[in-house]
């Protein structure tokens, strides 16, 4: 193996990961907060780092908003799981739930950027779907299996139900409403 094959094969330095990670969640924030076409200087001083620290990580801006964007789909996926493991299956999907309607907060201000993106913003936006489906559908299956929601509810429906509450969600005051509606949709989900 050569020095530069080890060289690739290395982990990243703590502190780099550390930063990467601080990146993501302050961008996440000053997106949300400002819009998708914040200055970069405030997302690295909310961070912590130079602005040399982010380009390091994030070339470009879109680089940035796809990444945040991953992250966001990568935690709310693996979320379902963990709360599964935690969680009777009905108290999970109620949690996992609220951790969507975060997730379409930040998706309200990135998603149009990813879709215009010709260098990939567009293939990381469009990978999000399969995944979301793939982990409602494994908290949907435990639901159905432990008896906490009816047995007649398909994926379908479920997909259907999910379609209604984010219709809007790129409005002011969608987050509110769709709690409620979580609330209202989770009780006629209950078996009589």
């Amino acid at each position: 193996m050569s020095s530069d094959d080890a060289h690739t094969l290395r982990k990243p330095r703590s502190d780099s990961v550390r930063n990467r990670e601080r990146l993501l969640a302050a961008a996440k924030a000053v997106f949300t907060g400002a819009g998708a076409g914040a200055p970069l200087e405030e997302i690295a001083r909310q961070a912590g780092v130079g602005i040399g620290t982010l380009y390091r990580h994030f070339p470009t801006r879109n680089a940035l908003i796809a990444a945040v964007y991953a992250h966001e789909v990568e935690q709310l996926v693996s979320a379902a799981d963990a709360l599964l493991a935690a969680r009777a299956p009905a108290e999970a999907l109620a949690a996992w739930f609220d951790l969507l309607i975060d997730y379409m907060d930040t998706k309200r201000v990135v998603a149009p950027v990813l879709q215009a993106d010709p260098e990939g913003g567009s293939s990381v936006y469009a990978a999000a779907g399969p995944a979301i489906t793939g982990a409602v559908g494994r908290l949907m299956q435990a639901a159905r299996a432990s008896g906490d929601i009816r047995a007649d509810i398909t994926d379908d429906d479920f997909n259907r139900l999910m379609i209604g509450f984010s219709h809007g969600y790129d409005r002011p005051g969608w987050a509110g409403s769709a709690r409620r509606l979580i609330e209202v949709m989770l009780a006629g989900l209950r078996p009589n």
